[in-house]
C-alpha cells in the first residue's frame, strides 16, 4: 500500500511540472543534480589525495579564459531575465506568478532560468582550480555549501516554477557574478594588475547586499500572494539568511579580525 501511494505521489509531483522545462537537458529527473552533486564532492576528495604529494599546477592561461568565460555567461543571462522581465507591462517585478503558457516572454524567462541552473554545474570548476593550485583552505564550509546546494535548488525552481517572480534572485545574482569573475579575470593576468585589485574586501559587501535584497524582495512576494507559490519563498528566505551568516563570518575572519590583530601588533 506505501508503495502504491508512493509510486501515486510520485505522479502526481511529475504531472504538476512545468511542461515547457520538464524535457529540457538535467530537468527531467532529481538524479541529475543528485548524481552530479555526489561526483563532483567525490572528484574533490579524489583531487586532493591526488595532488597531496604534487607541486600546484600553473592555471594561469586556463583560469583567464575561464573566468572570462563566466563574465560572458553571467552578463548573457542576466541580459535574457532583464529583457524577459523589464519591456513587459504586465509582468510586476515585486510580485508575478508563472506563466506556464508556450508564449514567447514567458518561455524567454524560463530559459533563462534554465541557463542559471545550467551555470551552477559549470561553477564547480571554481573547486577544481583550488584543488589544482593546492589552494585547499580556499574550499572552506561556506564554498561547498553553496555549490553543492545551488543545483538542486535551481533544478527544482526550473523544473517547476521556471517564471514570475523567480527571476529576480537570479538576475541579481548574475550581477554579482559579472563583478566577481570581472576581478577573478583581472587577478589571473598576474601581479601587474595587483594595484587595480583594491576593492577585493567591497565583493563580499556586494554579495551580502544581494543576499538581504533578494530576501526583502521574497518577503514581499510572501506578503502580498500574487499566486506565486509561497512556501518556495519561504525557504529561500530561509537559505539566503544562512548565506548571509555564512557570508559575514568570512568577512569578519578576513577582514575585521586580521585588521584588529594587524593594529594590536602595530
Amino acid at each position: 500500500m506505501a508503495t502504491s501511494q508512493m509510486r501515486e505521489l510520485l505522479q502526481w509531483v511529475e504531472s504538476i511540472a512545468d511542461p515547457c522545462t520538464n524535457e529540457w537537458p538535467m530537468v527531467k529527473s532529481p538524479l541529475m543534480p543528485l548524481l552530479a552533486t555526489i561526483a563532483y564532492l567525490h572528484l574533490i576528495r579524489i583531487g586532493q589525495v591526488f595532488m597531496d604529494n604534487k607541486k600546484p599546477l600553473n592555471l594561469k592561461g586556463f583560469m583567464l579564459i575561464y573566468n572570462a568565460f563566466l563574465v560572458g555567461l553571467s552578463t548573457f543571462m542576466f541580459m535574457k531575465f532583464l529583457l524577459a522581465a523589464w519591456p513587459r507591462p504586465e509582468f510586476s517585478w515585486l510580485c508575478q506568478s508563472v506563466d506556464y503558457s508556450s508564449n514567447l516572454q514567458p518561455i524567454r524567462l524560463a530559459s533563462a532560468c534554465w541557463w542559471f541552473y545550467i551555470s551552477k554545474y559549470i561553477e564547480f570548476i571554481d573547486t577544481f582550480i583550488f584543488i589544482l593550485r593546492k589552494k585547499n583552505g580556499q574550499v572552506t564550509f561556506l564554498h561547498l555549501y553553496h555549490h553543492a546546494t545551488m543545483p538542486f535548488l535551481w533544478w527544482f525552481v526550473t523544473k517547476w516554477i521556471a517564471g514570475g517572480s523567480a527571476f529576480f534572485s537570479a538576475m541579481v545574482n548574475c550581477f554579482v557574478h559579472i563583478i566577481m569573475y570581472t576581478y577573478y579575470t583581472l587577478s589571473a593576468i598576474g601581479p601587474s594588475m595587483q594595484p587595480y585589485l583594491w576593492w577585493k574586501r567591497y565583493l563580499t559587501k556586494v554579495q551580502m547586499i544581494q543576499f538581504v535584497t533578494v530576501m526583502l524582495h521574497t518577503a514581499y512576494v510572501i506578503y502580498s500572494n500574487c499566486g506565486y507559490p509561497r512556501w518556495p519563498m519561504a525557504f529561500l528566505i530561509i537559505y539566503m539568511a544562512s548565506l548571509f551568516i555564512l557570508f559575514a563570518n568570512f568577512y569578519s575572519k578576513t577582514y575585521v579580525t586580521k585588521q584588529t590583530s594587524h593594529l594590536k601588533s602595530g
